[in-house]
């Protein structure tokens, strides 16, 4: 079997198992899901979720946010554990997207790395959840899965080194046309990985 055709196979094979896989994250506007995404860190989503009931009462959109100091943000998100850094990113974040970006979230993958707080990983689930690219969400599952397969796609030489560590499981979007390729693939690669 090639590497495009494991590739294609592995794919295949997490639409059938997770056909309705969707972020676990509640949200209804990109903004909140950058926000979610930022308190997630170190944190469960479910608790995530019910955190930013308060949080989004009280500032209901970008303008509020970016106007709140870190401090009254930390009181709310503090449940979510590293209390004081989140609020400082969030705060910083809400600001740029109000001064730069007049509310909205950048469709650009570069300008979400730029934001406070955005690192690969959240960059990724916005490009993909939100404006619907292709994206790998890497994470723990995620690289669960990616060593599983490890060693039917070191041939494959489309590797790329982040931070001298190579990000195996982008080989499945590099083996993939961008027309084949499913918005909920990491979704469906997070259960995954979360079920071995």
């Amino acid at each position: 079997m090639t590497t495009q055709e494991l590739a294609y196979e592995v794919i295949s094979r997490l639409k059938k198992e997770y056909p309705d896989a969707d972020c676990t994250l509640d949200y209804d506007d990109a903004w909140k899901l950058l926000v979610s995404v930022r308190l997630a860190a170190q944190c469960t989503d479910a608790r995530v979720n019910v955190v930013v009931q308060d949080l989004y009462a009280k500032y209901p959109d970008v303008a509020a946010l970016a106007a709140a100091e870190p401090e009254a943000i930390e009181a709310i998100v503090r449940p979510c554990g590293l209390g004081k850094s989140k609020a400082r990113d969030i705060s910083a974040c809400m600001r740029i997207l109000h001064e730069q970006y007049h509310d909205k979230v950048p469709e650009d993958f570069n300008a979400l790395l730029k934001l406070p707080g955005v690192g690969r990983k959240s960059a990724n689930l916005i490009m993909g959840d939100v404006f619907g690219k292709p994206a790998i969400v890497t994470d723990t599952h995620c690289i669960r899965l990616s060593n599983l397969l490890q060693n039917r796609l070191k041939p494959f030489y489309g590797l790329t080194a982040v931070n001298g560590k190579f990000d195996k499981y982008a080989i499945i979007l590099l083996t993939s046309s961008n027309t084949e390729f499913p918005q909920n693939l990491p979704t469906q690669a997070l259960f995954s990985g979360e079920n071995l």
